[in-house]
């Protein structure tokens, strides 16, 4: 089923414990997404960069096959963000943010994207993933992405968001400012009560908690012994996710074990992303790597005896 990505591409500045720094990093939700999701089937992204986004990037974007019809080039710089990592990588300082060209209208969606099924809403102001929403007239399945930011300022938005979608994604510190509950679990049900069918909490190292209406679930992370750079992991989570339910033509992608399973592919891929930085890692990953972490991580959730 057409998958579509609305969200930002970007350059990043990283700097990690061990005192590498990267600057100029391809990155933004829709670059890590649509890479993620690209081992599962085609994806789109609508996005909007600058006249300094050249032909190099637009390369590794073809280099996965993302469709980038969507990816409108405007007068300007493209967004920026620089950030340093702490000892644990699992927190990080944000250094500088420089929406430039991100800052203005949202671009439109071509006329040949809008017969979209499955529709992901990367980070973005309520305001702008509802005019997206608007503009996909075939939707079946909805996922949206959102940050504190966007909680504390147009919760208003965001709450008429969460009536007519059918999932969020968002991290532990998230969740608890929306709901104002403490307990992961807590917080995912009172969320649940906003409209959603599911909620997926992201708790970084320790995994992910999965909330739906028909029952709750957990993965934890893949246990990597390389980390690298986790710029980005959350956005490949989410597409690894959303490519495998765009992959199955079946009438209810929300349904708790596609759902379910879709998370497992999500953590694999991420798991892949951390190990370089920006999209190197994913850039050399061959699809035989890909199905042997997923059938190791599926023989350890295993539990023998039980």
């Amino acid at each position: 089923m057409p998958l579509v990505v609305t969200g930002s591409v970007g350059f990043d500045s990283i700097e990690v414990p061990s005192g590498e720094k990267r600057e100029h990093v391809l990155g933004g939700s829709c670059t890590y997404f649509s890479a993620a999701a690209s081992f599962h089937g085609p994806v789109r992204i609508v996005a909007v960069v600058g006249k300094d986004f050249t032909d190099e990037q637009r390369a590794v974007l073809a280099h996965f096959g993302v469709d980038t019809k969507g990816l409108e080039a405007r007068d300007g710089k493209t967004f920026r963000w620089g950030g340093r990592y702490h000892a644990n990588m699992d927190e990080r300082d944000t250094l500088y943010t420089e929406l430039n060209v991100l800052g203005g209208e949202p671009p439109r969606v071509p006329e040949e994207y809008k017969d979209a099924d499955v529709v992901f809403l990367a980070n973005n102001p309520p305001r702008v993933q509802l005019d997206f929403l608007e503009q996909f007239p075939h939707k079946r399945f909805v996922v949206a992405d959102t940050m504190d930011l966007w909680i504390t300022t147009a919760r208003a938005e965001l709450e008429q968001l969460l009536t007519r979608i059918d999932g969020l994604v968002l991290n532990y510190d998230e969740a608890e400012l929306l709901s104002g509950k403490q307990n992961t679990v807590a917080a995912a049900r009172d969320i649940l009560e906003k409209g959603p069918r599911f909620v997926v909490v992201k708790k970084g190292e320790h995994g992910c908690l999965f909330v739906h209406r028909e029952g709750i679930g957990a993965l934890p992370a893949y246990p990597s012994e390389r980390v690298v750079d986790p710029t980005g992991a959350g956005d490949s989570f989410a597409g690894g996710m959303m490519g495998f339910l765009a992959s199955h033509d079946v009438d209810d992608l929300g349904r708790f074990d596609a759902v379910y399973a879709a998370l497992v592919h999500g953590t694999i891929i991420a798991s892949f992303t951390i190990e370089d930085f920006g999209l190197g890692r994913l850039q050399t990953l061959k699809r035989q790597e890909l199905l042997e972490r997923l059938e190791a991580f599926v023989k350890m959730l295993r539990v023998p005896g039980l």
